[in-house]
């Protein structure tokens, strides 16, 4: 099996990884940093005996999300699951944050999801299965003080998966929105609240596994997680 992640060397990215590692998973991974994909490669390929397919790429770019598609497509004839992690939170508010705050976060939380889907449904169309994942936000649901353009982002992220749902559901693949809150990352750094206030990445991967492993006639549409204590 064949599962391709984005933006998978830190936070919820790796944890998935990690859990689909582990039940045999095949991995095609990209992030902007050659070292921090050589350094996953070494640890995944020793760790568990999977293949490990790293390419560098900035998300946020067209042209970097078409061509870790080809490359992805050039190494593997078929692929399983694509979950669409990659993303990235700038706060403030829409009447004060700076120019091309909004544009820089719809080209990576949005536009990285559009292409990479597009370019890749072709492979997973022709095979007439599969699963992709995208990870939204609790930010998709509500709009809350400092989320800015950040949660118009992740709003259009959960209507690309509503579209996305009701145009394949007939071709077999299956698709589901996930929407975490707070979860320790490197988004949280520094932050001084007890560990237990905020979820950990591992509880989303148990989350997408349990998604994952359902029969081919039930789809989890949308996952929602939040912290005990709810929302910060």
């Amino acid at each position: 099996m064949k599962i391709i992640i984005t933006g998978a060397t830190k936070g919820i990215g790796r944890a998935i990884a990690e859990k689909f590692a582990a039940e045999g998973f095949d991995l095609a991974i990209c992030a902007r940093s050659e070292a921090d994909l050589a350094a996953f490669k070494t640890e995944f390929e020793g760790k568990f005996g999977v293949q490990v397919l790293t390419k560098p790429a900035d998300m946020g770019q067209k042209a970097d999300v078409l061509a870790f598609a080809d490359f992805v497509k050039q190494q593997w004839g078929e692929v399983d699951c694509l979950v669409n992690n990659t993303g990235v939170f700038l706060s403030g508010e829409i009447t004060a944050e700076p120019d091309g705050q909004l544009e820089k976060q719809i080209e990576t939380n949005l536009y990285s999801a559009y292409h990479f889907t597009r370019a890749m449904l072709p492979v997973m169309l022709a095979k007439g299965s599969g699963h992709i994942f995208n990870m939204c936000s609790i930010a998709s649901l509500i709009a809350y003080p400092g989320g800015g353009s950040y949660t118009i982002s992740k709003f259009a992220l959960l209507g690309f998966s509503k579209v996305l749902r009701e145009e394949l559901k007939n071709k077999g693949i299956k698709v589901t929105s996930i929407m975490p809150g707070a979860t320790w990352s490197d988004s949280w750094a520094g932050v001084t609240l007890p560990e237990s206030r905020l979820m950990q990445a591992s509880d989303i991967a148990l989350a997408v596994w349990g998604a994952w492993q359902m029969g081919p006639s039930a789809v989890v549409e949308e996952i929602v997680v939040r912290p005990q204590l709810g929302d910060l």
